[in-house]
């Protein structure tokens, strides 16, 4: 067995008691290669974001930098700018042979929620070592906006993986001479590149900065809020813009991405290089992610950017980011967007689900 586990292997691994959780996983929470992870009962409010390191537990460093503890059962606000960390109501027993990755969901990600995982001994966020036992916690900082959370409500995803499957240039390249991985040619160099649509069709709006002075809002609504009230659109007439430090940025890919269902990937930063900013958040993509989709033609990816240091100009078609391809141990029940509330699927320029769609 090598290679990211899917959702049959995930319900085998709760039957072995490898994955556990007070209450039970429900069958929401379970993706075609990943996990969704919710939110206890209370978050701590800490003074800075840390890592338990070898041999301390979580709960020991929060003796250390506790703040105050905020109750969620009947739900709280996380305001933006501050740190939390809250206790997940799922446990891990790994195997010695598995690990696991985790990561923001693509909501999550979209309102610039920065949410990672964090373990007992950990030295790495969301890397979780082969063998561990424990228990799981989120660290959440609201970055653009102040949120609503309660508990079960699930902001980060983690995904299993035995040995390793990463495929080496040679074998996409391979892969999407088989099966088209992007339209158009495939820029291969480390995983597959993709850049930034700057010259979106009939439209000089090519993206979405958000507001720096906004209310709250509550992760339970969806298609609730009027983006405008959140939002400052982004337009372009000569194919670049300029990112403003610190801003936050929702922009999409020129490529349409297509994951075939033997295959994963997650998305990573290209080069520091190119430019100091940071082009995502959430960033794994499931089997069957613009399978099928839209004639065929793949899915967009939705770009979640921050830049920083010093305005930078962004051009039409500059790569961003890279997708890495993995093998799936076996390929899932369910594919992405397959029957199951896929939300982005076939998506172009998209703002996350809680956000009516502008007319």
């Amino acid at each position: 067995m090598t290679g990211v586990l899917a959702d049959t292997q995930l319900k085998e691994m709760m039957a072995r008691g490898e994955i556990t959780a007070e209450p039970a996983v429900t069958k929401e929470q379970i993706q075609p290669a990943s996990l969704d992870l919710r939110l206890g009962t209370v978050a701590y409010r800490v003074r800075a974001s840390f890592l338990a390191g070898h041999g301390r537990t979580v709960s020991d460093r929060l003796a250390e930098f506790e703040m105050h503890r905020v109750d969620l059962s009947d739900g709280a606000v996380l305001e933006k700018g501050c740190v939390y960390v809250v206790p997940l109501m799922e446990e891990l027993a790994l195997p010695r042979d598995v690990q696991a990755v985790a990561n923001a969901k693509s909501s999550t990600g979209r309102l610039d929620l920065l949410t990672r995982t964090i373990t007992d001994g950990g030295t790495e966020f969301d890397r979780i070592a082969p063998g561990y036992h424990g228990p799981l916690f989120a660290e959440i900082c609201p970055r653009s906006f102040s949120v609503l959370v309660r508990p079960g409500m699930r902001l980060n995803q983690i995904r299993f993986r035995a040995g390793q499957a990463v495929l080496s240039d040679d074998e996409l390249t391979a892969l999407h001479q088989d099966m088209p991985l992007v339209d158009g040619g495939a820029v291969i160099d480390e995983g597959l590149g993709f850049s930034v649509d700057l010259r979106l069709p009939g439209s000089t709006l090519v993206g979405y900065r958000a507001k720096p002075h906004t209310g709250v809002i509550d992760l339970d609504h969806i298609g609730h809020y009027d983006p405008a009230e959140f939002w400052e659109e982004v337009h372009a007439n000569d194919g670049h813009i300029i990112l403003d430090p610190g801003a936050f940025y929702i922009l999409v890919s020129r490529e349409a991405v297509h994951i075939p269902p033997d295959y994963a990937a997650e998305m990573a930063p290209y080069l520091a290089m190119v430019g100091e900013f940071r082009v995502h958040y959430a960033g794994f993509f499931d089997p069957g992610f613009g399978h099928d989709a839209a004639g065929g033609t793949g899915s967009r990816g939705v770009l979640e950017v921050r830049c920083h240091e010093a305005p930078f100009v962004l051009e039409h078609g500059q790569i961003v980011g890279r997708l890495i391809y993995e093998r799936m141990s076996a390929q899932p029940a369910q594919l992405y967007g397959a029957g199951i509330a896929s939300n982005y699927q076939g998506q172009g320029l998209k703002l996350s689900k809680h956000f009516k769609t502008p007319a």
